[in-house]
């Protein structure tokens, strides 16, 4: 199997607007899903294959602009609610009686357990005062992590009927960053500098090899944690990031006592995205998933490990690139963003997006996120999850600090699981007790699941709502005895979050697999799907629980799916990708017509293996496939992967979802998967930039795509590379000439219709008329020439 939106060296589905969900099995006037206005190929997923690290801001900011709101209360009580002793009873006076309960810390009158004069809470005061002070957005770090770290230390003690006590998991800290942190994503390596972070005190020690020498805990807390660390954090270990700002000349001191008080509305109330997205942003370039062919990996940047049964349940960062010969680089020919992602002119909200991508990114099935943005003397804070982005009315810490430490109180008391981190995958233990690098163990149900985070055939996510598909080899003693022919290391499992609303892809792999008993043409040609499960946790409900509109719209829930490993057909060149592409189409032809609607044909998506040493094609991905029975558009994620797609559906109205999706758009999808294969690979080898065509129809946006494609179909001739296989040369002629004539004819009869008298009466039915049957579509294509000569003694 393979994610088709994960996928190294090619490009990535389209995202879709945020739209209410229509009932399952309600009529809708949709003809398709639509997709977001201006927004380029991929807002849900970016794939670092296609883009350099430093440049994936548009995608970012449009997700940040799309965030939802909810008022500060709400949220501070759904934390709160997460750290009490029964989380699932609501307890609806929880923030009131936790308000009053920090008071003491608020005005001085609190101290810490451990007994330091350092550490009472008479010194938040001091640090706030210092914080006030006229300055730089880097004066705002040393006072606010003194002030923090001395609150919490104050917190530890206070007891709130209902409430947990303090975890000792992570043992949180606040510690200053300002220093570069670096990640690996399909080997491109990402570059960010948050201005400080929240991590367990442990992680926040070892980046001090040198300064915690002899130092205690409360040493370290008051000294080290206000400086930048002397080694670099690793991304794994980050509980939360905050991003300063300084706007203001003058800040207002804190009040002489503080009281519990009625929320006061700050100024703004909520954060805008102030930095404008550019015309025509370079986007993702995904690509074929599974096993690849391996291509040197380039040289890690200077990182440090983090201490596995101090920070995380996970054992393995996942955020190392794979190393695959076929991998692509496709580098924006359109327009670049004037400011990188590194530039600190960035708006804080885009920022702190990015930080929550590299935070998802460098751990497995992360749930959600936290991070804050302070402005001044406000604090707001964000929520990332799959189906979105929450933003928080903001806090004013100096004015209102009962609310800060009611924050932090919540906060102190969650474990990694109340952090967002998924506790169903847990560390591989040695024989003598120590951490197994580079793997993780699913428990769930009765399996032995052992997922390979670290193997260079992995394919990883980066960025913040969408599926989020990663895909990792995985082992399972159990499966090997229960499928024969399977092998230990012949399995993956794809990670991802589908929308609740979409039916799920073991749904319609069940129909795929009963229309595959009475076809030939689908028998081995789909994946064996071997194990599957669904985590009954969906991203709506934290929705739910703060009261904002249409909380399931775009719900989404965790899938795990393991299959049998297949290989890319981008591996493949002349007449065997052309025996496993045929078979494709045959495929999807025969699954069409029993009613399984692929609608996202693309190379990542077309797998083969052998069997008995012939070549097997298979038709990949179904998650985001529909059935014929479904009446009206699933989901809210666009199908269809933009350099593949059919002109119709690149133009306006197909991206306003005004064109239904026929089967002559994917068997053009496939026409456009032949051009794109034989004229980017060299016997399954990635061509060099210089010879290499169509990178900007996988960086720009989908109707920028149909123009051109379409001024390529016009003069395809023109772009013959050196090297083409011969006869795949004359085939790629034949079929594009067959598309050009379709779209002519097309066009004629359109053009015929609307000078008819009586056109826009009964306008549909001529529609229909143009129409050709879908056999006799294909056989234009397969009474090719070179189609019949590619044939002969192919079953």
């Amino acid at each position: 199997m393979s994610p088709n939106d994960a996928q190294p060296g090619e490009p990535g589905s389209s995202s879709t607007p945020s739209r209410p969900n229509a009932p399952a099995q309600v009529a809708s006037s949709l003809k398709s899903t639509p997709n977001s206005r201006g927004a380029a190929t991929v807002s849900d997923h970016i794939s670092l294959v296609g883009v350099h690290v430093d440049q994936i801001r548009p995608w970012i900011q449009r997700d940040i602009q799309q965030a939802e709101k909810c008022p500060v209360d709400a949220m501070l009580q759904v934390l709160l609610q997460r750290a009490s002793l029964d989380p699932k009873t609501k307890q609806p006076d929880l923030l009131k009686r936790c308000l009053k309960a920090v008071l003491p810390v608020c005005n001085g009158h609190a101290k810490a357990a451990v007994n330091d004069k350092d550490l009472h809470s008479s010194h938040i005061k001091e640090a706030l005062d210092r914080y006030v002070l006229p300055g730089n957005e880097r004066n705002f770090y040393e006072p606010f992590t003194t002030a923090t770290n001395i609150a919490l230390a104050c917190l530890e003690g206070i007891e709130v009927d209902g409430m947990r006590a303090v975890s000792l998991g992570p043992n949180i800290i606040c510690q200053r960053n300002d220093k570069q942190m670096f990640q690996l994503h399909q080997n491109k390596q990402s570059d960010r500098r948050p201005d400080v972070v929240i991590l367990p005190l442990q992680s926040s020690r070892n980046a001090f090899p040198r300064g915690c020498e002899g130092m205690g805990d409360v040493e370290h807390m008051l000294q080290n944690a206000r400086n930048p660390p002397e080694e670099s954090l690793v991304w794994k270990d980050v509980l939360a990031s905050i991003e300063f700002k300084r706007k203001a000349k003058k800040l207002s001191g804190p009040p002489s006592s503080y009281s519990v008080k009625d929320y006061i509305a700050t100024d703004p109330d909520y954060l805008r995205v102030e930095t404008a997205a550019p015309d025509g942003p370079v986007t993702a370039a995904p690509g074929s998933s599974q096993t690849q062919a391996k291509k040197p990996a380039p040289a890690h940047a200077p990182t440090r490990r983090s201490t596995r049964h101090t920070t995380s349940s996970q054992n393995a960062s996942t955020n190392s690139g794979s190393k695959r010969k076929a991998a692509e680089s496709l580098q924006s020919s359109g327009k670049r963003p004037k400011v990188d992602d590194t530039d600190t002119r960035l708006d804080a909200t885009v920022q702190t997006g990015l930080y929550a991508a590299e935070m998802f990114a460098a751990n497995v099935a992360v749930n959600y996120l936290i991070n804050l943005i302070v402005v001044d003397d406000i604090v707001w804070i964000w929520y990332y999850d799959r189906q979105g982005t929450i933003q928080c009315s903001g806090i004013n810490f100096i004015q209102d600090l009962p609310r800060f430490m009611v924050l932090l109180y919540a906060l102190q008391r969650f474990d990694l699981g109340d952090w967002g981190r998924n506790k169903d995958f847990k560390e591989v233990k040695e024989k003598g007790g120590g951490v197994k690098e580079g793997l993780l163990r699913f428990e769930l149900g009765d399996m032995d699941l052992v997922l390979q985070t670290d193997h260079p055939e992995r394919v990883t996510h980066y960025g913040l709502k969408g599926r989020a598909t990663n895909v990792f080899p995985v082992t399972s003693k159990k499966l090997v005895k229960e499928y024969e022919g399977i092998e230990e290391d012949g399995m993956v499992a794809k990670i991802f979050w589908g929308e609740e609303q979409r039916t799920s892809e073991p749904e319609i792999l069940d129909q795929v697999y009963e229309i595959a008993k009475l076809q030939e043409t689908v028998k081995d040609h789909v994946p064996q799907l071997l194990r599957h499960y669904k985590v009954e946790n969906p991203t709506s409900a934290v929705r739910e629980a703060l009261g904002i509109a249409n909380p399931t719209k775009g719900s989404r829930v965790l899938y795990i799916l393991v299959f049998r490993k297949l290989r890319p057909i981008t591996e493949l060149d002349g007449e065997d990708f052309f025996n496993v592409w045929r078979q494709c189409i045959l495929c999807h032809l025969a699954l069409w017509k029993g009613g399984v609607l692929h609608r996202d044909v693309s190379p990542g998506n077309m797998m083969y293996y052998r069997k008995k040493g012939a070549l097997m094609g298979v038709l990949n991905d179904y998650d985001l496939s529909s059935l014929a029975i479904a009446l009206g558009p699933e989901g809210n994620e666009r199908t269809g992967t933009v350099p593949f797609m059919a002109l119709d559906l690149l133009s306006q109205k197909g991206q306003a979802g005004e064109v239904k999706h026929l089967y002559r758009h994917d068997l053009e999808s496939f026409i456009w998967v032949l051009v794109w294969v034989s004229f980017r690979y060299r016997e399954g080898v990635l061509r060099p930039r210089e010879t290499r065509h169509f990178d900007a129809w996988a960086t720009t946006d989908a109707v920028a795509c149909g123009k051109e494609k379409s001024w390529f179909l016009l003069r395809f001739l023109e772009f013959k590379v050196p090297g083409i296989h011969p006869q795949m040369w004359r085939l790629i002629v034949e079929c594009l000439l067959v598309l050009q004539a379709e779209v002519i004819r097309r066009a004629t009869i359109q053009a015929v219709q609307d000078m008819l008298p009586e056109a826009g009466q009964g306008q549909s039915t001529h529609a229909e008329e143009v129409e050709l049957d879908d056999d006799v579509f294909l056989s234009k294509f397969t009474s090719t020439q070179s189609w019949v000569r590619l044939s002969k003694g192919l079953p």
